[in-house]
């Protein structure tokens, strides 16, 4: 039997033998099947604000045993600073003062959330405050030990921190179902379609399409929604048919079989809603292909296969949906970007160009969607455990592996998760954004 590193360093000798070598020791994190409450306690809730005060509420409603001290904590399982009203950078030292000493007791998979204003204010000393506010959260994400995640969530003036849309995401980010994201952070601009009737089946009633769903992330993907509630429809070429049928059955889900890259694709989706009397809730863009080069060696059919796939297809199917009459209320379009579309990775230049490409169109189409009570989101993967990452060299995947905060790659259910998170209805707040999913990837931003 093959044993990696991941797998030797959990076990007592690779812990006994990392630990006095300096060698990571990545912590097996905690997802939403091993730890499926909203919230894990105790929780400390840091700030002054009547906000805070309101953000506490909410989380005692959740579950949460809240306290607004930690003295008298062994361990704490979750902190939420809120920092919504300060301004000046100095004011940060009175509701910081007891985060060094709790920060210390957190337990394995804990969860520290920021919620604070978006630096857009024209007083300098009241931005500089906000801006703070990212460079303080990134750090603790990069300090944070045995699994804990650190991410923030920045709200737009304007927006009440008691909206659906921050609620949302305060809830995703302390949930485990945010186990791979850290160091990010999330940018609220609007109020959001409100909250779903129950968390636990938020999509109930949505119908949502993925795209390449037969295998892989997006196989993840499609069971994710499901749990979730939605109607699936699973999209895929012919010859993943078998993969795509049997995807279908076992999560009762609808099966195309297509090419996206067909130029009547987004009119055969069109039609495809109408014979069945469907509207569209959710679309998913997930299907991408790579063709790796170094540039100087790379010939046409590399690069053109790839823009086709990763962004061209899509960007002609979301003009035939937007064109008819089949796109329901709250719409959620979310793409796959990548961490190679962010900080660029060589040997990737067509695939880079697809995925930074990517990033580039839901900030575009998001507004326009918005116009019509949708929105658009893309989220970016970084290292995940795939059938496809297997067959990178050994010693090169755990390179990859280690190039995070986490220590460690990522699942695909990390991504499905993400995405049934940007489907929900209080995304409709988050306007044209790039989640990373990457364990607080060590190059880019």
């Amino acid at each position: 039997m093959k044993l990696d590193y991941t797998t030797f360093v959990r076990s007592a000798p690779g812990r006994f033998i990392a630990g006095k070598t300096g060698l990571p020791q990545p912590t097996d994190l905690p997802r939403f099947e091993q730890r499926p409450q909203p919230i894990l306690s105790p929780v400390l809730v840091l700030g002054s604000s009547d906000a805070a005060e309101e953000l506490a509420e909410q989380l005692l409603a959740w579950g949460g045993d809240v306290r607004r001290h930690g003295d008298d904590l062994d361990k704490i399982g979750t902190i939420v600073v809120v920092l919504d009203e300060i301004a000046a950078p100095t004011d940060t030292a009175d509701i910081l003062r007891g985060m060094p000493a709790a920060f210390k007791k957190m337990k394995v998979g804990g969860r520290v959330v920021t919620v604070s204003r978006t630096s857009t204010s024209a007083d300098p000393a009241v931005n500089a405050a906000r801006a703070g506010v990212e460079g303080f959260i990134r750090t603790l994400a990069k300090e944070a030990r045995y699994g804990t995640t650190a991410n923030g969530i920045l709200v737009d003036d304007g927006v009440a921190l008691t909206e659906s849309s921050v609620i949302g995401a305060l809830r995703f980010f302390l949930a485990a179902k945010s186990a791979f994201i850290s160091g990010q952070t999330l940018r609220v601009t609007a109020a959001g379609a409100g909250v779903p009737s129950t968390w636990e089946a938020h999509l109930q009633g949505r119908a949502v399409l993925v795209t390449g769903a037969a295998r892989g992330i997006g196989a993840s993907i499609a069971r994710t929604l499901a749990r979730d509630g939605a109607k699936v429809i699973v999209l895929d070429v012919p010859a993943a048919g078998s993969a795509l049928a049997d995807l279908a059955n076992e999560i009762g889900a609808i099966p195309i079989q297509m090419d996206i890259t067909a130029p009547d694709a987004g009119q055969r989706i069109v039609d495809e809603l109408t014979k069945r009397d469907l509207v569209l809730h959710a679309l998913i863009h997930n299907a991408g292909i790579t063709r790796d080069k170094y540039y100087v060696n790379m010939d046409e059919e590399r690069w053109n296969s790839v823009i086709d796939v990763n962004i061209a297809a899509q960007l002609r199917i979301n003009d035939a949906l937007l064109a008819s009459d089949r796109l329901g209320d709250s719409f959620r379009l979310v793409s796959l970007a990548s961490t190679s579309g962010v900080a660029g990775n060589a040997g990737q230049a067509n695939y880079a160009y697809s995925k930074s490409a990517v990033m580039g169109m839901v900030a575009a189409l998001a507004p326009i969607l918005a116009e019509r009570g949708g929105t658009a989101n893309a989220v970016a993967p970084g290292f995940i455990e795939t059938e496809m990452t297997k067959r990178i060299p050994p010693i090169q995947r755990e390179i990859f592996r280690r190039s995070n905060s986490l220590k460690q790659g990522g699942l695909p259910i990390d991504v499905a998760e993400t995405v049934s998170f940007l489907c929900s209805l209080p995304a409709g707040g988050y306007i044209g954004q790039t989640l990373r999913v990457c364990g607080q990837n060590l190059v880019g931003r």
